[in-house]
């Protein structure tokens, strides 16, 4: 009667059978937000870019980066530690040989010495009739998987880093042409404004400001030069190297397997950075759960959590141990070979907890809590997910109209800063007016440099969003 009652409470701690879509909110069918893609096909969005110098540094950066090694290594220890929880399932079995040497000493009878040796062994083995072990098991082993993933979302998180540091660094080069071709601009006015004023054309204070504006524009080039460096070695950083700023903005594979170099960008004025690549499909944000590992790790943490629950409520339970202990001892060595001088004993048990102070009541209610910590913490990521993408959809709209109106007002600026030289020279306009003209020519040209950098850094962070392989 007693092991009915056994088993019916054993079967009553079930963990819950929970699906990732089980949310504490409503998805949509769709994302609120459409944009037209293709689908998305069965590469890595690294070479959807289809730029080897970028696929280079990350693959580099996958091999090299301190951070992601770290990583790996707490995989490792969660498998270890899976090994270690689970090995409760197994018998553990020691042996003990030894060899003890005495002498004894008695008034008037001399002494006596002898010597004697041992084998011995011990054997204890809980047998795991209602799944406490098993579970514990299963907990570390969720907690393992959890782990993986967690190490596929940080090299999808390195990868989204190294390539939005990689065109970070192309811009910021771009910025320096933009600043020198300006600082050349300001130059040629401020020696046209001296020539004038030499000439009785021009005031003494026109050429005070286009000497202050010509310092101005030095100024942001040294601003834009010293912002390469600063992502240069943010970069050589995440790279594994050492970060002394030898890593250039656009960078070329050099002959020699497994380098890279540094080459500038060539001259002209085509200079600007790449498109975003097309090939890309949001899918449903109901795949989202099953697709970006930090979710799945989020899930399969809450699974273990369940688990770990269930065992300890199982602790209430009987637990049924198998011990035995045996071996041998003699004077002789040559005489322990001999199985019928090895004693031994075996002793089966059942030990049913009654009271224990709380102990285990207390350890069921943390872990009831741990479940609902991880099943919060769960929905939070998912929400943080489908925030993530919507906010990514909704930007990449946004941007390329933005893109598309900086791209018109560099062609006016540049036009008219043209017509506004011309009117200069014949004293149509004041010295302000030109001056505001190169400005706006510069604020433009960088406005829209920065513009498309975010366009991709977007894109970027759509990609990680949704969880795609690198």
């Amino acid at each position: 009667m007693l092991l009915c009652v056994f088993f019916t409470v054993s079967g009553c701690i079930n963990p819950p059978e929970r699906q990732p879509t089980e949310l504490h909110l409503q998805l949509p069918q769709t994302w609120r937000v459409s944009v037209d893609f293709d689908q998305l096909a069965d590469q890595s969005w690294v070479a959807s870019f289809g730029d080897p110098v970028l696929s280079k540094l990350v693959d580099e950066a996958l091999t090299d980066n301190f951070d992601l090694r770290s990583t790996a290594a707490r995989v490792e220890a969660a498998i270890a530690q899976a090994r270690i929880d689970g090995s409760g399932l197994w018998p553990q079995l020691s042996f003990a040989p030894g060899y003890q040497y005495s002498q004894i000493r008695s008034a008037g009878f001399g002494s006596a010495q002898f010597s004697v040796f041992e084998a011995l062994f011990n054997l204890s083995w809980e047998i795991d009739v209602w799944g406490r072990i098993r579970d514990f098991r299963q907990a570390a082993a969720e907690e393992a998987e959890a782990a993986h993933f967690d190490y596929q979302a940080a090299q999808l998180s390195l990868a989204a880093r190294i390539a939005q540091n990689y065109f970070a660094l192309q811009e910021a080069v771009l910025q320096t042409h933009v600043a020198t071709r300006s600082v050349a601009d300001r130059s040629v006015i401020a020696d046209l404004v001296q020539g004038r004023f030499d000439r009785g054309l021009a005031r003494g204070l026109d050429v005070r400001l286009a000497l202050t504006d010509l310092a101005n524009a030095k100024s942001q080039q040294v601003q834009a030069e010293n912002r390469v460096q600063l992502v240069t070695r943010q970069l050589e950083t995440l790279l594994g190297r050492y970060p002394d700023g030898s890593l250039s903005s656009i960078l070329e594979i050099s002959g020699q397997p497994g380098t890279v170099v540094a080459a500038l960008p060539a001259a002209g004025n085509d200079r600007t950075l790449p498109e975003p690549p097309q090939a890309l499909a949001a899918g449903l944000p109901s795949e989202l759960l099953t697709r970006r590992p930090d979710l799945i790790a989020a899930f399969t943490r809450l699974r273990a959590a369940d688990a770990r629950l269930q065992s300890t409520q199982k602790l209430l339970l009987p637990r049924i141990t198998l011990t035995a202990a045996g071996g041998t001892r003699d004077t002789a060595l040559t005489e322990m070979i001999d199985p019928r001088a090895v004693a031994w004993n075996v002793f089966a048990g059942m030990a049913q907890p009654l009271f224990t102070g709380g102990r285990i009541r207390g350890n069921i209610h943390l872990n009831a809590a741990r479940v609902e910590e991880a099943l919060n913490r769960y929905q939070s990521v998912a929400l943080n997910a489908f925030r993530e993408v919507e906010q990514a959809l909704a930007a990449e709209e946004w941007l390329r109209e933005q893109e598309q109106a900086l791209r018109e007002a560099v062609r006016q600026t540049e036009a008219s800063q043209e017509l506004a030289l011309y009117a200069y020279r014949h004293g149509f306009i004041q010295i302000l007016t030109l001056l505001d003209s190169y400005r706006s020519t510069f604020n433009a040209q960088s406005a829209h440099l920065a513009v498309k950098r975010q366009l991709l850094n977007n894109r970027i962070n759509l990609y990680l969003a949704l969880g795609g392989s690198v």
